[in-house]
């Protein structure tokens, strides 16, 4: 019997599972971990000690539990991103891993990079402008500030082609990772944009680019000695975790859209054709040949978590139920979910969250309800965008805040969309473990294991109150802009010794 096995590194923990090629599962693993923010701005992980380490431990623990005469056909990994993976001769890291748009500490390398080579003709020829999500200004980042670490470099990663070298020895970079490699990738010819390319990396090599469902090698003796998996194992690219979510569960043809609710949102949708807007992340897909546009938010989960935390830290079914006791709308309350900044669409690391209409009646399920309310208008907001370039026919929701009892069904109010949520809720290891045997050609590469369990309506009596607060909310961040950037400046001065 054939198995499959498929390991994605998020960024709350890194899980695997084992499935056969009907897309059973087998057995799972999960290991927690958490991002080093160690100064404002900045979002790390060490890559050697978290990653590969949960990588060899997820995979051991995956290889014991295999039934009696079960065969790995392949592995594939996914991960993050992109990031930036900085790495000497023998892929040990030089430093951790740069995180992808939650970390902001490149704006100055953003700026005078868009100065160097021009706003249109990065957009033009990379298909998507310069933001903290792109991986060209961390690396020129690097180049500027640890000079020492940029000299001994000798290859430059994301997170999963970190792993695909460690286990192979291959120095490899799938296009969709590639495409978010700003300015360094023409996503319109799936090739490097050299000149550029050659610019920013220096004496560091581009990695050879591959599709997520190719096998870019097999696990050598070394690899095998470390994570348990058997030499000579082929191993598939993979994708950023987003995409191979996107892909286990069916957003494959032009117009399906995935929504990831976790501690950011991310959103995939597939085009039939190129597209750029300075907005959006236009990027290479997961199929061969594809495209696709991307959106993310900076924070999403991850400021529900910070309210729980600041308001008492109440348990969340509690705090759910006093949100759901508190009418759409939130009695006049608007939030700005911006408290790390902003990704798509306004690219702003300088935002900050901003709560308009507070009065002493509102409470703590108030703040609650108006947090998912902001989180769901800027998803509107996006999906607009999106629908300039294909109309969303078919838009699918996972991820971890489906568990909410609000949130997704917020959204889908929103936006008026309806949102079909997969009965398979394991994530992008299981769309890795899916690549792993089309790359490998035990399963053909049309094969679809997403089952659809339920489907999230817009209720139409919030429709109206809905579009009145949308168009107050989408004149909250410019007539705030301003204001919260002074702010943020005062932020980043050194702070006083107190006295």
């Amino acid at each position: 019997m054939d198995l499959l096995l498929g390991i994605d590194m998020g960024t709350g923990s890194t899980k695997g599972v084992l499935v056969d090629t009907a897309g059973s599962v087998i057995a799972t693993e999960t290991i927690p971990h958490s991002m080093d923010l160690p100064r404002p701005g900045w979002a790390e992980v060490d890559a050697e000690a978290v990653w590969w380490r949960e990588v060899c431990t997820i995979a051991r623990a995956l290889m014991a539990k295999m039934p009696g005469g079960g065969r790995l056909a392949a592995m594939c990994v996914s991960g993050v991103g992109p990031c930036l993976v900085l790495c000497d001769s023998d892929h040990r890291p030089l430093r951790p891993a740069i995180l992808y748009g939650i970390d902001t500490r490149a704006t100055a390398e953003i700026d005078a990079l868009t100065a160097e080579f021009g706003e249109q003709n990065i957009l033009d020829r990379a298909g998507t402008l310069l933001s903290s999500q792109a991986v060209g200004p961390k690396l020129e980042w690097v180049r500027r500030n640890e000079p020492g670490v940029f000299a001994r470099a000798r290859g430059w990663y994301g997170s999963n082609s970190y792993i695909a070298a460690k286990l192979t020895g291959e120095y490899v970079i799938d296009h969709h990772t590639a495409s978010q490699c700003d300015p360094m990738y023409a996503t319109r010819d799936f090739d490097w944009n050299r000149e550029w390319a050659e610019r920013i990396s220096g004496h560091i090599p581009s990695p050879r680019l591959v599709w997520p469902s190719e096998v870019v090698g097999t696990v050598t003796a070394e690899g095998a000695d470390a994570s348990g998996v058997p030499v000579g194992t082929p191993v598939v690219a993979g994708a950023v975790d987003a995409y191979s979510e996107a892909f286990s569960v069916g957003v494959r043809a032009p117009g399906d859209q995935m929504l990831m609710y976790g501690s950011t949102m991310f959103i995939v949708q597939v085009i039939d054709e190129y597209h750029s807007d300075p907005a959006l992340w236009t990027t290479a897909g997961v199929a061969h040949g594809s495209h696709a546009l991307a959106a993310g938010t900076s924070t999403a989960g991850s400021l529900i978590n910070w309210l729980q935390t600041v308001t008492g830290g109440a348990s969340f079914d509690d705090l759910m139920a006093e949100a759901r006791a508190v009418p759409p709308g939130s009695e006049g309350l608007l939030v700005l979910p911006y408290l790390a900044g902003e990704r798509t669409p306004v690219f702003d690391p300088q935002a900050r969250g901003v709560v308009a209409g507070l009065t002493l009646r509102h409470t703590r399920g108030h703040l609650f309800r108006a947090a998912y309310e902001g989180i769901a208008f800027g998803i509107r907001q996006i999906l607009e965008r999106f629908d300039d370039a294909h109309s969303g026919t078919r838009t699918v929701a996972v991820g971890g805040g489906l568990r909410s009892p609000i949130w997704a069904q917020t959204v889908s109010d929103v936006t008026g969309r309806s949102q079909l949520v997969p009965e398979q809720a394991i994530g992008a290891s299981y769309g890795d473990a899916l690549l792993a045997g089309i790359g490998a050609g035990v399963v053909p590469a049309t094969t679809d294991w997403a089952r659809i369990a339920r489907e999230i309506e817009p209720d139409p009596a919030n429709q109206e109150l809905y579009e009145e607060l949308y168009a107050g909310w989408r004149e909250l961040y410019p007539a705030t802009r301003d204001q919260v950037h002074r702010l943020a400046n005062l932020d980043r001065r050194e702070p006083q010794p107190i006295v």
